[in-house]
């Protein structure tokens, strides 16, 4: 009889590399819900997407309006990416994003991160991101575990059953 090989996800590499509020949240949504099922997740934060985890801007994230093809007016009608352009549009369809959001009593960034660090998962910033950005780790929230170079997080995200996700 032939053993059933184990072939369920027990490990997640999370790499966020973007800062809008929809890359950063299916970040946050796709590492709590690996804690919250038994998972071994890691977040890596790289390039703009350590935005989210820059103490100055995490709480001040834009929606994407240029250049988003998934962009939806209300009615789910498509929403002409040139009006992207328009000062003020950015910021009032963020606003109206954050809106929804809090309707949904989807957490803030904060409490996102406290929610997965307290489930176990770990946060990690990019050693590359914050040099050419001139950061240090003090600029950082405080649920960050250490900055890493790319090679020392694959290092981390191995093993059977891990999966490394890019978003």
């Amino acid at each position: 009889m032939t053993e059933k090989k184990d072939t369920k996800v027990k490990k997640v590499a999370i790499i966020c590399a973007k800062a809008s509020i929809e890359d950063v949240y299916a970040t946050l949504v796709m590492a709590n819900g690996a804690v919250m099922e038994g998972m071994e997740a890691k977040v890596f934060f790289t390039f703009f997407g350590l935005d989210a985890i820059t103490k100055k801007y995490m709480m001040k994230l834009h929606t994407a309006t240029v250049g988003n093809p998934g962009m939806r007016m209300p009615g789910g009608l498509p929403f002409p990416t040139l009006l992207g352009l328009i000062p003020g549009v950015e910021a009032g369809v963020s606003a109206m994003m954050r809106s929804q959001m809090n309707q949904l009593d989807i957490p803030p960034v904060d409490e996102f991160l406290d929610m997965i660090t307290a489930g176990g998962g770990e946060i990690y910033a990019c050693k590359l991101a914050m040099d050419m950005f001139k950061l240090e780790k003090k600029d950082l929230s405080d649920h960050v575990i250490d900055v890493l170079t790319i090679g020392e997080f694959y290092n981390m995200a191995g093993g059977e059953g891990s999966q490394i996700i890019f978003t």
